[in-house]
């Protein structure tokens, strides 16, 4: 009988182990799979920030168009959801165009408000686009972009409000 012993000495701290590595193992696997989701969520909220912006820009520089405002509606949400929580985001707008270009690049980068995650993305616009340098906004204070076309220039700002 003395293989029972020995099973069961080898046996009940592989079970305790289990016991305690399980949760542990399931706790780290879920953390970042939910860390890499709002990562994505925040590189599809990026991405669709610079592309309004983009096709804003470019419908108003038809020269069809002489002068006027467009606005539209952004799709985009104002927290991500982690869980429970839900985290604001900062969305800052820098200019990346290097002097004597011929063309305007923004640098848009988001950042989660209380948690840990960034995203950016480039946007490009013509030499005849104007933006406020250097700004920065919460999700929560934008929810409309506006074009406005004056003689040969092109002004983009974000607004709040529906």
């Amino acid at each position: 009988m003395a293989h029972v012993t020995i099973e069961y000495m080898i046996f009940v701290p592989v079970l305790i182990l289990q016991i305690i590595a399980f949760p542990i193992a399931a706790a780290s696997i879920m953390n970042a799979w939910s860390d890499s989701r709002m990562a994505l969520q925040l590189q599809e909220i990026s991405s669709d920030l610079g592309s309004s912006m983009q096709q804003l820009y470019y419908t108003m520089n038809h020269e069809s168009i002489s002068s006027g405002t467009i606005t539209t509606n952004l799709n985009v949400p104002i927290t991500i959801q982690d869980g429970n929580n839900g985290y604001n985001y900062l969305i800052r707008l820098t200019n990346a165009t290097n002097s004597g270009s011929s063309v305007m690049v923004l640098n848009l980068t988001l950042s989660l408000i209380g948690a840990q995650g960034t995203a950016s993305s480039i946007v490009t616009l013509g030499s005849n686009a104007s933006w406020p340098n250097n700004s920065t906004f919460t999700s929560s204070e934008i929810t409309q972009i506006s074009a406005n076309k004056t003689s040969n220039t092109i002004t983009l700002t974000f607004q709040g409000g529906a």
